[in-house]
């Protein structure tokens, strides 16, 4: 069943942080009204929203008052009980379902979707227990990386072991359940492609950023990433393989490693908008924000096209004391701050976007800001 949602209709999101936020921006901008399910009472899409419900997201009651004022609902993050959305599909109109959510909380579901939709992944080891754990390392080199196969972000329940004398570090990780234990990959690159789906199955696909990470948080993206032709054509076919295989609606970013050689791994999805498409809302002619609304309503997609060269830096809680004595010096620069009242370490606060034309002074100015020291 697919349905087209129209402007004054109202739009349901599960999770009230910063990407719900840009969502109902970019939705209010075409006649929408937004409901919104989050524990906190301020959360930053509920700053914004018609209709704010605080509530756990486990809350089955809540998820069935969220469905009585929706006419369509999504979600902003992954981590959701995919059971109750599961349930909630089966008398609301959620476009996305739950399978997406299902196989994307679990990196064993995740990693044997990226296989059979035949793109390559890192060599990788399941186990449910420590004990299973430590007799199937010896099929991977070191070093390699141990993950849990639910929860952690950026860098947390994960641990490296590069020795057998270092393979107890990982038995803590086996106290949430299942993990997975990954082949470290010598890369040059990590980028992101995010494509997106609408219900009639018409897919498109942003301009392909570049990456770089700090203490496991993305701090930018540079776009368009600076890869080869080749590599460029390989992520974005890979994407597509996936999000085929995978029958998804609206938003996936899909992780990836660039190879010496120029070929690429999957590292993992993302079954919504992302931290590295925010360039998207300045950088180009259709935000990954807009995109999403309109593969869930039911709109056509617009194919999307890059303005010009364009970074986007993260703002996270000790940069928001800098950035603030500096902004009069960047005319140039786009600032979006989320609404969260506290600015706490590492906690991603707002980005900032810039177009330029010149990429090496661009990033010149912002390692010379003092905003973001190395």
């Amino acid at each position: 069943m697919t349905k087209t949602i129209l402007p004054g209709q109202t739009i349901g999101i599960i999770g009230g942080g910063q990407l719900g936020r840009m969502m109902a921006l970019a939705a209010k901008e075409a006649g929408f009204k937004i409901a919104v399910l989050d524990p906190a009472m301020d959360s930053p899409t509920g700053q914004v929203a018609d209709i704010q419900i605080v509530a756990p997201f486990n809350d089955f009651h809540a998820l069935e008052e969220l469905a009585e004022v929706s006419d369509v609902i999504t979600y902003e993050f992954e981590n959701i009980d995919a059971t109750g959305l599961e349930q909630l599909a089966e008398t609301s109109y959620v476009p996305q379902g739950a399978e997406l959510i299902r196989v994307t909380q679990n990196r064993i579901y995740e990693k044997q979707a990226i296989a059979e939709a035949g793109v390559p992944i890192a060599n990788y080891i399941e186990a449910t227990s420590y004990e299973e754990f430590k007799e199937k390392s010896n099929q991977l080199n070191f070093p390699f990386v141990v993950k849990t196969a639910t929860g952690g972000y950026d860098g947390k329940g994960q641990q490296t072991i590069t020795s057998v004398e270092e393979l107890p570090l990982a038995e803590p990780l086996f106290q949430s359940g299942a993990c997975v234990a990954e082949a470290f990959v010598h890369f040059t690159k990590e980028i992101s492609v995010i494509i997106q789906r609408n219900v009639h199955g018409e897919m498109t696909v942003l301009p392909v950023g570049e990456n770089i990470h700090k203490d496991h948080i993305l701090h930018k993206t540079i776009v368009p990433a600076r890869i080869e032709p080749r590599t460029l054509e390989q992520a974005k076919e890979a994407a597509r393989k996936i999000a085929s295989h995978l029958n998804m609606v609206g938003t996936l970013a899909v992780e990836m490693f660039v190879l010496e050689e120029g070929d690429i791994i999957v590292n993992e999805l993302a079954p919504r908008p992302h931290n590295s498409g925010h360039y998207s809302i300045e950088g180009t002619n259709i935000s990954q924000f807009h995109q999403h609304i309109r593969a869930i309503c039911g709109w056509p997609l617009r194919e999307p096209k890059l303005w010009s060269d364009t970074v986007m830096v993260n703002v996270l809680g000790e940069h928001v004391a800098p950035l603030a004595s500096r902004i009069a010096h960047y005319p140039n620069w786009s600032i979006h701050l989320y609404g969260k009242e506290e600015a706490k370490h590492k906690r991603k606060m707002g980005h900032i976007t810039i177009l330029t034309d010149d990429l090496d002074q661009t990033l010149k100015e912002i390692d010379e800001s003092g905003i973001w020291p190395e």
